[in-house]
C-alpha cells in the first residue's frame, strides 16, 4: 500500500505555514495552495485524485493534517481563513519529520489518547474516508464564507448600514438614529442598551463599506473627537479592515473605541440570525446546513 511519510506531510504543512506568514499571517487555502504547489515537487501519487470523492490527494492531506497543527497551536482557523501563530513560526525551525510528529503528539495529548510514535501515515481506506470528510468540510466552510462576503460587498453603502442596524436590533440594542444618505456628521448609527437611552453605554457607530480601503488612524481620531459624553462608546464597522496604526490608536486612546470587521460581522449575523427581522434577513439571507462533522474536530 502506498504511504506518505510524516516527513513528507511535515514538508507540506511547513510550506503552508511559511506561505501564510509570507502573505501577512492570514490567508485562505485557495490562495495558499496554488502558491506552494510548484515548490513541493509533487509525485503522480500525490497529484492523483482519491477514489470516489475525486479530491486531489495532496490538497486533501493538507486539509486533514491541518487539524493536527491547529491542536498543536501552530495554526488557527476562522471564517474560512488560516492564520499562523507565534508557536507555528517557531515550529518552522524543526525538521520536516519532527514538525509533523510534534504536531501529532500534541494532537494525541489533546485527545488524551496515548499512542506510540508513528513513523508513517498510511492512507488506508479508513483514513482516506477521514481525509475526504475533512477536505469536504473545509471546502464547504471556505466556499460559504466567500459567498457571504461577496454578497455583502454587493450591497450598497446604505444597505450595508441598514444591515448593521438590523444586527444591533437583533442583539437587543435600541437604534435611535440611522444617518440618511448624504453627509452624516461623522456618525452613521446611534444605539442604546435600553429603550429610553437612560443606561450606559451609548453606541456611536461609523459604518465603512469598503472592499480594500482600511480604516485609518485619522478616522479613528475623528471618531474620538465625537465621543464627548461620559458613557459613549465608539464603534467602527468596516468591511475593509483597519491599518496597524489605527489599531494602535484605538488601543491607546482614552476614549473607548472597538472595531468590527467583516469576519466578526458575519459571525454575529449568524449567531443572532434567528432574531433578525424579516426585512433584515432579506439583506443577507442565510440557511442552516447540517454537515457531517470531521472526525478530528
Amino acid at each position: 500500500m502506498a504511504q506518505i511519510s510524516y516527513a513528507r506531510i511535515g514538508q507540506f504543512m511547513k510550506a503552508v505555514l511559511a506561505e501564510i506568514d509570507r502573505q501577512g499571517g492570514e490567508a485562505r487555502p485557495r490562495d495558499i495552495l496554488p502558491a506552494i504547489e510548484p515548490s513541493l515537487n509533487l509525485t503522480d501519487y500525490e497529484k492523483a485524485r482519491l477514489d470516489k470523492s475525486g479530491y486531489v490527494r495532496w490538497v486533501s492531506i493538507i486539509r486533514y493534517y491541518s487539524i493536527d497543527c491547529v491542536k498543536a497551536g501552530y495554526l488557527l482557523k476562522a471564517g474560512g481563513k488560516w492564520s499562523i501563530t507565534d508557536a507555528g513560526r517557531k515550529a518552522l525551525k524543526k525538521s520536516d519529520e519532527e514538525f509533523m510528529l510534534s504536531a501529532a503528539r500534541k494532537y494525541r495529548d489533546w485527545k488524551k489518547n496515548k499512542c506510540s510514535t508513528v513513523e508513517l501515515a498510511e492512507t488506508s481506506e479508513d483514513e482516506s474516508g477521514q481525509i475526504v470528510r475533512q477536505a469536504a468540510y473545509d471546502q464547504a466552510v471556505e466556499q460559504a464564507q466567500s459567498e457571504i462576503e461577496e454578497h455583502i460587498f454587493s450591497l450598497g453603502p446604505y444597505e450595508f448600514q441598514q444591515l448593521v442596524s438590523e444586527l444591533l436590533t437583533a442583539m437587543g440594542y435600541h437604534v435611535t438614529y440611522i444617518a440618511p444618505p448624504g453627509p452624516d456628521g461623522g456618525i452613521d448609527i446611534i444605539a442604546y442598551s435600553d429603550p429610553l437611552g437612560t443606561s450606559k453605554p451609548r453606541l456611536k457607530i461609523q459604518v465603512k463599506h469598503r472592499r480594500t480601503n482600511k480604516v485609518t488612524v485619522q478616522e479613528v481620531r475623528q471618531l474620538q473627537g465625537i465621543l464627548g459624553m461620559d458613557g459613549d462608546m465608539g464603534y467602527f464597522v468596516s468591511s475593509g479592515g483597519y491599518t496597524p496604526d489605527a489599531a494602535r490608536e484605538m488601543r491607546a486612546g482614552i476614549k473607548h473605541i472597538e472595531f468590527i470587521g467583516l469576519d466578526k460581522l458575519i459571525q454575529l449575523w449568524c449567531k443572532y440570525y434567528d432574531k433578525v427581522s424579516e426585512p433584515g434577513k432579506a439583506l443577507l439571507p442565510l440557511v442552516k446546513l447540517y454537515f457531517l462533522a470531521p472526525t478530528q474536530e
